[in-house]
């Protein structure tokens, strides 16, 4: 007989309820995407470089990816370390423009008039945190990068909810820190739109 078998059995552990997060506040976690590639600069000078790659689709919203580098100039070691430190940090999207002042931001503005930006940290889970009918913009990940003597580089998501209405989607950034003035672009939501209908459930509907 195996040392184990007198054990007794370990007791049935009940079965917990799915936490589902609401839908504004982060994509569908089973459905996949459609793809829609943009590749649209945002900045695009001899110092840096920011664009919007593309965006993953959802039946409910869709993420933004943006990607950006900044070449290093005329910085002495003490400066260059300094913008590493504020690019990487992004204060202002991480604690809200209060605590902020020059860092990253991110907006969006909809055809019918609706603003949305990232600036404040992620709501769910906070009681009252509903936001009623959106816009709304939350962090969806990224936020990898590296950094050199010479560049740094990075990339993060946004998820962006509802879908916005017909018409321009206008994405709007700014990072006085590292000397960026606000740019923007327009996407066509009707784009996003369509791409919604190609979004996939994970889950075959039984029968």
């Amino acid at each position: 007989m195996s040392f184990f078998d007198d054990l007794p059995a370990p007791p049935e552990r009940p079965r917990q309820p799915k936490f589902v997060v609401p839908p504004w506040a982060a994509p569908p976690t089973d459905e996949l995407p459609a793809l829609v590639p943009l590749g649209l600069f945002l900045q695009r000078s001899q110092r840096m470089v920011m664009a919007v790659k593309g965006a993953e689709v959802y039946s409910t919203g869709c993420v933004l990816d943006l990607v950006w580098t900044i070449r290093r100039g005329t910085e002495t070691d003490a400066e260059w370390g300094l913008l590493t430190e504020r690019c990487f940090n992004r204060p202002s999207f991480r604690y809200g423009t209060q605590g902020g002042g020059g860092g990253f931001r991110l907006g969006v503005a909809y055809p019918d008039g609706g603003k949305a930006t990232a600036d404040e940290g992620p709501r769910w889970g906070i009681e009252g945190a509903d936001p009623g009918p959106g816009p709304v913009m939350t962090s969806a990940g990224g936020g990898g990068g590296s950094g050199s003597d010479d560049e740094i580089t990075s990339s993060v998501k946004f998820w962006l909810w509802p879908l916005p209405t017909p018409g321009d989607l206008r994405i709007v950034a700014q990072w006085a820190d590292v000397g960026m003035d606000q740019e923007s672009i327009v996407v066509s939501a009707d784009v996003l739109a369509s791409a919604a209908g190609h979004a996939q459930p994970y889950w075959l509907t039984p029968g």
